[in-house]
Parts: C-alpha cells; sequence; structure tokens
C-alpha cells in the first residue's frame, strides 16, 4: 500500500514537468526573434529600426525586452540628434562680415553639439550595460550581436567620430571671429569684401581662413559618412 502511494504521488509531481516541457515555448520564440532581426534588419542596407507588431511581439515572448535595448536607444539617440539640423544652420557662415556677426550664435551651436555628443555617449554606455548582461542561446546571440552592431554601436559610433569634424568648423569659425575683434583697427568688414591694412594681420587672417576652409570641408565628408552609414550605401 506504502508503495503504491509513493507511485502515485511520483506520478502527480512528474505530470507538470511534462507538461511544461512540452509546452516551452522558447524554441519558438527565439527562431521567430532571430528570424525578425535577421530579414528585417541585418539583411537590409543602412540603419533600420523596425516595430513589431503585436503578433510579433508575441511571438517573441519574453525576447521584447533584449529588442527593446535596440528600441529604447534608438528612441533616445534620435531625440539626441534631433537639433542637428538646426545646428548646422546656425553654424553655416557665408562671409568673414557674417563670422563677425554671428560669433554668439557659432558658440551656441558648438556647445549644442558637445551636449549632443555627451548624451549619445551616455545613451550608448546605458545600452552596451544592458546588453552585456544578456544570457541568450548562442545561436540567437550572433544574429542578436549583429542586429546590436548595425542599430546601436554604429549609428553612435559614427555620430561620436563625426561631431568632433563637424565642432571643428566651429572652432576654427569662432577663432577668425575673436581675430578680426582683436584687430578691428587693421581689418574692415563692412563692405563687400573685407580690406586688410597691415600685411601682417593679413597673413594671419589668411591663414585662419584657410584653416576654416579645411575644417569646412572635413565638415562636409563628415555628414556625406553619416548619410552613408544611415542609408548604407
Amino acid at each position: 500500500m506504502n508503495v503504491r502511494l509513493n507511485r502515485q504521488w511520483l506520478l502527480a509531481l512528474a505530470l507538470p514537468l511534462v507538461l511544461t516541457a512540452c509546452g516551452d515555448k522558447e524554441p519558438e520564440q527565439r527562431s521567430a526573434f532571430i528570424q525578425f532581426l535577421q530579414t528585417r534588419i541585418i539583411d537590409k542596407p543602412g540603419v533600420h529600426v523596425p516595430k513589431p507588431n503585436a503578433d510579433e511581439s508575441k511571438a517573441f515572448g519574453p525576447y521584447t525586452s533584449d529588442y527593446s535595448i535596440i528600441t529604447d536607444f534608438n528612441s533616445g539617440m534620435d531625440e539626441s540628434v534631433k537639433p542637428l539640423n538646426g545646428l548646422l544652420q546656425k553654424g553655416a557662415v557665408r562671409s568673414l562680415g557674417d563670422v563677425v556677426a554671428r560669433r554668439d550664435e557659432l558658440q551656441a551651436a558648438q556647445t549644442g553639439l558637445n551636449d549632443m555628443a555627451s548624451q549619445i555617449k551616455t545613451k550608448q554606455a546605458a545600452a552596451d550595460a544592458a546588453h552585456a548582461k544578456l544570457k541568450q542561446p548562442d545561436d540567437l546571440k550572433a544574429v542578436y550581436d549583429k542586429a546590436y552592431e548595425r542599430t546601436v554601436s554604429l549609428p553612435s559610433n559614427t555620430f561620436l567620430e563625426v561631431l568632433p569634424q563637424i565642432n571643428g568648423t566651429l572652432a576654427s569659425s569662432l577663432k577668425v571671429a575673436d581675430y578680426v575683434n582683436a584687430h578691428k583697427a587693421q581689418i574692415d568688414v563692412s563692405g563687400p569684401a573685407p580690406k586688410v591694412q597691415d600685411p601682417t594681420v593679413l597673413k594671419e587672417l589668411n591663414g585662419l581662413l584657410q584653416d576654416l576652409a579645411t575644417q569646412a570641408q572635413g565638415a562636409q565628408q563628415a555628414q556625406a559618412k553619416v548619410q552613408a552609414v544611415m542609408l548604407g550605401r
């Protein structure tokens, strides 16, 4: 009698384990998530962070939280870089007089770009920390890491690389503005073409303007690089 009861108890305890194993959806959820990452992100050129629909999110199961690391970062980065076009417009100058007259705008644009870089670094560090804590099966990890590189590491590293190049133009513009202000007696920017009385001042100013032209060219190349990365060209 005692043996029979023990067997019944063992069967009762084993049944939930069997049912749990049969009802395990993790392999299907992982497969759905891998396919999504591969086909919707990795296989497409450029940077794409698609939003899963309700059915897809349900199919991913707990892996939706893994994907939220990518989507949260991109939402934050989009917000951080949103002022970029406006800052570039502030930093665009067309003449020496323009540089001098808009010095405060140039300074504000430089501050804005520095703040933008700081925000991106902070958001990338948070995403990297969350990524490092993930415990994923090897097949998923291989695909997820590629998607993470495409949607987090690549765009953030690209912006952090090119923002200083863009900022270099603003720094050169500020040097020109400060030099002109310091040599008002020798430099006349009131007319259509600047006039410089002192040959030494002219040489020094031309050197600063040459550096500004070089920095501007680098900034244009930097903007082109961002576009190439985002569009996959």
